[in-house]
């Protein structure tokens, strides 16, 4: 018979993650008075210690290039990725999702973007005007606050646009933009494309004890100043300050247990080290282990009280699966050839974006993107300007571009790193996908990950909204391209292939698999991320989410569960939970 390990301390709340919304939560909680747990399913992670923030290419064999563990690179602060040894999934006939995991402290924060955008008030309510999805049971006028506290507690950059669906924040200065920037915007100015100052979690000025940028353009491999958004580095530390919180790592969570009267007990999980299970006690159950991992954990927790899992009487736990659409565009630009040596290396992440700016209702598409760009001389690693034999065939008019004979050797090869090295430009969009009935996940009954946990099954399909928003980004992006005299390096993929749309959960973006909503049989969590079935068990994910806006979702991740763990401590002084 398994031997479970149990702890006898009861502890106020057990939060299950320790990125995004965990570690908000942990600091809210533990702030409020509250003895808190962690479990975290990786190791612990240190960005001062631990990150690669500092390593030259040329200091491995590899040159940076990804590994088996860590899929954006050898230096890259994500410790998992797609795939991961023991922990697989499955997908439905006909269906292609790719799952992404990042087994740290810390989670995704520690090598994503810092695209930190608002959600604007039309995202909340997308049912009211255009009747595709649902509306949210909360506004943007209830999100305001909080995103106005995590704006002034983190940090960002940006320039006041007063823009009607793209929200201002409370801005630090934003740097200034490169060379390639410039003649982007220009071109941009001429479409009629708004191109503005990125949104970007990096500190340009110190703030609450964090230094600002020394704009190494390193931010994906951890930042070892703090001067970039990461949960270990602005999240867990002042919640540990508080001695009240207690991280638990390489503690793989199984299910959320229950008691006789129904109500959250704690929380069974596999000690990765030892692979035993043990159990540990709460009052408060808080999953925020991403989208995906807590509706995992809910449809796991079966029991006889409750045997489609918890927060499940709707039946929705699972359903309303999204991620964000994307697809990129490279091009070649002939007058950026030979640049002078300079550095344009900037914070990790571009100075200027362009979000959405056209009326939907005039398009054969009913949701947004907006654009991110970059280009530049960054540092070389593996991949490099890779397929270099190519550019010579962008400037056919000019004969002196074509290779001679053996270019591809010494001291020619040389010579055409130099006169190409930052000549290309490449349009990144990120859109808005609306939920459907085809797009959702669920148990597979036929396979268990290494410590017999059941895996997740997923399906997925785009509708025509979103396959027609990849043809009108491509079509835009390689206007941008030919507007500054360049050449698209790609063909433009056919219909047949989504226009090169990116496969459901390569953008990274997933959310909706817990959805909140007023009423109980369409919803697993109310206003407040808390389960309506019980009322002792939360979601601080993107899992709540009702629609998934042409914005990057960390922001309102971090703000909602701000929202929700601030209604957990009002709650417990209160004596109601």
């Amino acid at each position: 018979m398994l031997q479970i390990l149990r702890n006898r301390k009861m502890f106020d709340v057990c939060i299950v993650g320790s990125g995004a919304g965990g570690g908000m939560a942990a600091k809210v909680l533990t702030e409020a008075g509250a003895d808190v747990v962690m479990l975290e399913a990786g190791p612990m992670w240190d960005p001062v210690k631990d990150s690669y923030m500092f390593k030259w290419p040329y200091d491995t064999q590899r040159r940076g290039a990804a590994t088996e563990k860590q899929h954006f690179g050898e230096f890259d602060a994500a410790f998992g990725g797609w795939t991961l040894e023991g922990e697989p999934y499955t997908t439905g006939s006909g269906s292609q999702f790719d799952w992404f995991r990042s087994r740290m402290l810390g989670g995704r924060t520690n090598h994503w973007g810092r695209i930190s955008l608002r959600y604007g008030p039309d995202d909340f309510r997308r049912k009211t005007l255009d009747g595709l999805g649902d509306d949210w049971p909360i506004t943007y006028d209830d999100m305001k606050p909080y995103y106005d506290a995590i704006d002034r507690l983190i940090g960002i950059f940006g320039t006041f646009e007063n823009l009607p669906n793209d929200p201002d924040g409370v801005f630090l200065p934003a740097p200034q933009p490169r060379c390639y920037e410039l003649l982007i915007k220009d071109a941009s100015t001429r479409l009629g494309i708004p191109c503005v100052a990125s949104r970007l979690s990096i500190l340009t000025q110190p703030l609450n004890g964090r230094a600002k940028c020394h704009f190494c353009g390193q931010c994906g491999r951890g930042c070892a100043t703090h001067s970039n958004f990461s949960s270990p580095s602005v999240l867990i530390p002042p919640a540990m300050a508080t001695k009240r919180l207690t991280i638990v790592a390489n503690a793989m969570a199984r299910e959320v247990t229950v008691d006789e009267a129904g109500l959250a007990s704690g929380v069974a999980y596999i000690d990765k080290n030892t692979n035993r299970e043990h159990h540990v006690r709460a009052r408060i159950v808080v999953l925020a282990a991403s989208a995906c991992e807590s509706a995992r954990i809910l449809l796991n927790s079966k029991s006889g009280k409750f045997p489609h899992g918890l927060a499940n009487s709707s039946g929705t736990v699972g359903k309303y699966l999204t991620d964000s659409t994307g697809l990129g565009v490279s091009g070649f630009i002939p007058q950026m050839m030979n640049s002078p040596a300079h550095n344009c290396d900037g914070v990790g992440g571009g100075h200027l974006f362009m979000p959405w700016w056209l009326d939907n209702r005039k398009l054969d598409f009913a949701r947004g993107y907006h654009i991110e760009i970059g280009g530049g001389r960054r540092m070389p690693s593996a991949g490099f300007m890779g397929a270099i034999q190519n550019y010579h065939n962008y400037t056919p008019t000019d004969p002196a571009s074509r290779p001679p004979a053996g270019a591809g050797y010494g001291k020619p090869l040389k010579d055409d790193y130099r006169r190409f090295y930052g000549s290309t430009v490449n349009f990144a969009g990120r859109g808005e996908m609306i939920p459907n009935t085809d797009s959702y996940m669920d148990i597979d009954p036929n396979l268990v990950d290494k410590w017999g946990i059941p895996v997740p099954r997923f399906h997925f399909k785009f509708s025509d909204h979103e396959i027609n928003q990849a043809r009108h980004m491509q079509e835009t992006f390689r206007a941008l391209i030919q507007q500054m005299g360049g050449v698209p390096t790609s063909p433009l993929p056919s219909r047949e292939r989504d226009y090169g749309l990116a496969t459901g959960g390569r953008i990274i973006h997933e959310v909706g698999v817990t959805r909140m909503g007023k009423d109980p049989s369409t919803s697993a969590l109310n206003q407040h991320c808390q389960a309506h079935d019980m009322k002792n068990l939360f979601v601080a994910d993107a899992g709540p989410f009702v629609s998934n806006p042409d914005k990057n979702c960390t922001w309102t991740i971090l703000a909602l569960s701000m929202r929700t763990s601030t209604y957990i401590a009002e709650q417990r002084k209160a004596g109601a939970i």
